[in-house]
């Protein structure tokens, strides 16, 4: 791109008469001004933080392969306890299993106390994985905005030039340098901040298409296991430790508004 802008100016001042021209990006940097410089700087910050969630949002680091069948082997073994199914969700330091271990701590407490704890786990686990998006909207906002001030300052420069030179009078090209110069810092600004928005869209699309089927996994896990019966550290409890046995036609109770839980979730993960 820029040997071709380079071309059109060599062209233009071929024309003109004038050998002034682009011949390379350090040139383009250069001429760009002092503006350039945190341009560029939010540039190499925007792609850090690119780079850096791009790492972080890898599928297997969100949700870990074959994790939901080792924790459901744990949770249907009868000599498995709840302390070992915290511990595995707390071992694959997950978002997924963090989510799915707030569940764990509160399976048989009534359904809105488990609603409130997976939403409010579900709720940190994607604002973890936004962690830093908004730097990358206030660049894409800034850049473009420093780009112009620096034209602006580029402009005012010129036309100053201009009218101090008494020979200037009626050649326009020591204008025309002076402006085209001066635009190099709106082009750098708008070549900064289009990849800028189109990666925080990239990363927003792949945030929910993570939590979209880490919600189904939670919705599935919570039905088969929220008002099951269980035995020995993973029997119900009343939310203090204390073993409670529900009647036959509570736990089908359970299992019925263990729905109206899970639902509750994905709208919280989806906050």
């Amino acid at each position: 791109m820029t040997e071709i802008y380079s071309t059109f100016l060599l062209a233009e001042s071929g024309a003109a008469g004038s050998p002034v021209a682009i011949q390379s990006i350090w040139d383009f940097v250069v001429k760009g001004g002092p503006m350039m410089i945190p341009i560029i700087l939010c540039s190499l910050f925007a792609l850090s933080v690119f780079v850096e969630r791009v790492v972080v949002l890898k599928k297997r680091s969100v949700i870990p392969p074959e994790f939901l069948d080792g924790l459901h082997a744990i949770m249907r073994d009868a000599n498995r306890t709840r302390k070992a199914a915290l511990a595995y969700c707390v071992a694959s330091e997950s978002p997924l299993g963090g989510i799915l271990a707030a569940g764990i701590k509160r399976l048989n407490e009534p359904v809105a106390v488990l609603e409130k704890h997976v939403q409010d786990a579900g709720e940190r686990a994607v604002a973890l994985m936004r962690k830093n998006l908004r730097v990358l909207t206030v660049v894409a906002s800034v850049c473009p905005l420093m780009g112009l001030l620096g034209t602006i300052f580029g402009m005012i420069e010129a036309f100053q030039t201009v009218a101090a030179s008494g020979e200037a009078l009626g050649k326009t090209e020591l204008l025309a340098e002076g402006i085209y110069q001066a635009m190099i810092t709106t082009a750098a600004g708008l070549l900064v901040a289009i990849p800028v928005v189109i990666g925080y869209h990239y990363l927003s699309a792949r945030i929910d298409s993570l939590v979209a089927e880490m919600d189904r996994m939670t919705l599935d896990f919570l039905e088969e296991h929220a008002y099951a019966p269980m035995s020995g550290d993973l029997a119900p409890t009343n939310g203090d430790g204390v073993a409670e046995h529900p009647a036959a036609d509570e736990v089908v109770t359970g299992a019925a508004d263990v729905r109206t839980a899970a639902i509750g979730t994905s709208s919280g993960l989806g906050a």
